[in-house]
């Protein structure tokens, strides 16, 4: 292999890595509030690219996606509300089929609104020839805008997190529930919120690769379980080695191209994320507490 080839994979694989990345926080951030896996997250994923692209029509392309992101937001409030808040005590069971049928009538509406037709938004420099020579490699400059907003992302949520009155009042009732309702804080308002701002960063991603991997109705499918499996590979609840591990299964699928045929690609993430259940369950860099376990 050459070293140009190489660093062309290296780039693919860091670029669908941060992909997977940001759909990784999205799962996240839900599970660190509401300890619920919301499969429905590569929906919020594929809405924000459609939206984008249906508004750009209208709008100027900031305009467009800064909408896209706050109808996403809303939709993924009212997901919450409608279907989530009214549970008292639900299984593990139970909520994963609800986000997977929730996954499934988000699917379906995009089929009647926008059909099976596959689309995309403009490159944000405005012109997809345009490439950046690095290493020998020629890069299109969406490739660092999507590098970019994932770090982006990466840095603002753990300063939200950390500095912020309400990222601190999330992280409470993600560590006892009852505890930060005896302390004035409202569960059901940082849960709907949860889901909010999961949407909103799931339709971000959702814009900036729309230009690379383009938007159908259901490409919220693939990137879903790619998503979780990065997820469960960092250790649930770990945004921050959802990170290593999203880039790390993007260079694994990207140097696999040369071995494996592009159409048994996917695979790779259901064989990694069984592999992970079997051996190591609580991640990388997961605790066994995270991913529900106990001591015998």
């Amino acid at each position: 292999m050459t070293s140009q080839l190489f660093f062309q994979y290296l780039v693919a694989g860091i670029t669908y890595g941060s992909i997977y990345a940001i759909v990784a926080i999205g799962f996240n951030i839900i599970y660190n509030t509401t300890g619920i896996i919301n499969f429905a997250q590569g929906e919020f994923v594929m809405l924000g690219g459609m939206l984008a692209i249906s508004l750009h029509s209208m709008l100027p392309l900031p305009l467009a996606i800064g909408l896209a992101v706050l109808i996403t937001m809303l939709i993924g409030a009212l997901i919450e509300i409608i279907f989530i808040r009214w549970l008292k005590s639900p299984s593990i069971l139970r909520m994963i089929i609800i986000t997977i049928g929730i996954s499934i009538l988000i699917r379906e509406a995009a089929l009647h609104v926008w059909g099976e037709g596959v689309r995309s938004l403009p490159y944000f420099n405005g012109n997809e020839i345009t490439t950046i020579q690095l290493w020998g490699t020629n890069i299109s400059p969406q490739v660092l805008w999507v590098i970019s907003v994932c770090s982006i992302i990466v840095l603002l949520l753990s300063i939200f997190f950390k500095y912020t009155s309400l990222g601190q009042e999330m992280r409470a009732c993600a560590a006892n529930r009852l505890a930060a309702t005896l302390c004035g804080i409202s569960t059901k308002n940082m849960v709907t919120f949860s889901f909010m701002l999961s949407a909103g960063i799931g339709a971000l991603a959702g814009c900036v690769v729309s230009p690379i991997t383009y938007t159908q109705y259901d490409s919220g499918t693939g990137l879903a379980i790619k998503g979780f499996t990065v997820a469960v590979l960092g250790g649930l609840g770990n945004s921050m080695a959802a990170v290593a591990a999203g880039i790390l299964l993007g260079i694994i699928e990207a140097f696999s191209v040369s071995v494996v045929p592009l159409a048994f690609q996917d695979a790779i993430s259901i064989a990694l994320l069984l592999l992970i259940l079997f051996i190591r369950p609580h991640g990388l860099f997961g605790s066994k507490e995270a991913a529900g376990l106990k001591d015998f």
